[in-house]
């Protein structure tokens, strides 16, 4: 068995937050043999796509592991207990994704870096969650971050908030009245619930999105979403939080739905009816279906090909444009566990 129980590869778990432009591929090809030889499922994934380890050089021809999977099998590298598992949203009769988290050191030194790249220390903030139904799971990778958060704000206004929305309007009007910052994380119907019942003209409150209609609300387009909020809320823009059950990393939007990584972590874009050409770098925008590097996801599995449609830019920004219609990957059906 090529499996090691004890396996711990200490010297990339903290080479991976060392990223930058010069080393990442680098980094990612020793992640990547690193998960090829201690991840049994992404090994007999290669393995049936053919795929020779040895001849991998760049990321664009590393094998994409199809999201899915997270919801059929145990994605695992190297054999552990896990800390905790996260688990995705979804309806009655739907299979949720699980992620097992080996180490949940490794996902909090990830969001605390981004958002202190993106936003400062928590302790400037007052930090308020209006995260209903991912409270309601217990088990959402989301909630674990912001309540971290929340706790390292130490303000004693920060919080989460359920339903009681005319409290949390409270909370907001008294930070404005003392020019507390605020940031205000929440799930995209909820958010839209309280700007349409509590419409407000703020100055020292940010407001993160995260997605999620959840069936409580009509699909709307991201801009279509902003545009209501900014609306209600008095505010210049409105900023958003890409993350999944799936990941340890998030990439956030400032405006304009367009969204920046952390180092350690990189989009890609992939062709719908070629899905293993695989580009990375681009000198105009292009559009495609999108594919994650998360090198904070070492003992899962760091190459992740997603159900999003989005748009990458020269700078390595990118926006996300919605969910393909069709969720299955071609390619999957070569490999049956």
């Amino acid at each position: 068995m090529y499996l090691k129980s004890s396996v711990k590869n200490t010297d990339l778990q903290q080479n991976i937050f060392e990223a930058n432009k010069s080393n990442f591929n680098d980094l990612c090809i020793d992640v990547f043999k690193f998960q090829y030889q201690n991840n049994a499922v992404y090994k007999q994934y290669c393995d049936a796509l053919k795929i020779n380890d040895a001849s991998i050089n760049h990321i664009t021809q590393i094998p994409f592991l199809p999201i899915s999977f997270f919801k059929t099998h145990t994605i695992k590298t190297t054999i552990f207990n896990e800390e905790i598992v996260f688990e995705s949203s979804g309806t009655t009769n739907s299979v949720n994704s699980r992620h097992y988290v080996k180490d949940l050191s490794i996902y909090s030194q990830s969001f605390n870096s981004t958002f202190k790249q993106f936003y400062g220390l928590p302790h400037n903030w007052c930090i308020i969650g209006l995260l209903p139904s991912y409270l309601e799971r217990g088990n959402s990778s989301l909630v674990a971050m912001v309540d971290a958060l929340i706790k390292q704000s130490n303000n004693p206004q920060s919080g989460f908030y359920l339903y009681d929305t005319q409290k949390l309007h409270q909370t907001i009007l008294h930070n404005e009245i003392i020019q507390q910052p605020t940031l205000l994380i929440g799930v995209t119907y909820a958010l839209l619930d309280f700007a349409q019942q509590y419409p407000m003209q703020l100055k020292y409150t940010t407001v993160i999105e995260t997605g999620g209609m959840k069936g409580r609300r009509e699909e709307l387009t991201r801009q279509e979403v902003h545009q209501q909020l900014t609306n209600n809320l008095g505010v210049s823009n409105i900023h958003s939080e890409y993350g999944m059950t799936e990941l340890l990393s998030q990439a956030y939007a400032i405006k304009d739905g367009v969204f920046y990584c952390p180092p350690w972590m990189k989009i890609l874009l992939r062709e719908e009816d070629d899905p293993f050409t695989i580009v990375d770098e681009v000198t105009q925008p292009i559009s495609g279906l999108i594919n994650i590097i998360d090198l904070a996801n070492l003992y899962s599995c760091s190459f992740i090909a997603t159900d999003d449609v989005g748009k990458l830019y020269s700078n390595n920004s990118f926006e996300v444009l919605g969910r393909k219609d069709n969720s299955d990957v071609r390619g999957c059906s070569l490999m049956v566990l």
